[in-house]
């Protein structure tokens, strides 16, 4: 006789989904195309991005302002 087996959760109830709202106000920074950090202010965003960009110079990085919908590149010095 056969076991029953037990179905997995399905992945609407997960916790670890990520969000998919979008965002509104603040900065974030984009690795690559991919969101990886959100900031309040711009002065940190873009520490954080020319800190990353020092030590990954091939790596795309760029800051998105939320407000205007806009993004700045981060150029390697």
């Amino acid at each position: 006789m056969r076991e029953k087996r037990w179905m997995a959760t399905p992945a609407s109830a997960r916790a670890t989904k990520a969000s998919i709202e979008p965002m509104t106000s603040g900065y974030a920074l984009v690795v690559d195309g991919h969101i990886k950090a959100t900031f309040k202010a711009k002065d940190s965003a873009l520490e954080a991005g020319r800190e990353l960009k020092a030590r990954f110079p091939r790596l795309q990085v760029k800051i998105f302002d939320a407000e205007t919908k806009r993004s700045e590149a981060i150029s390697a010095r």
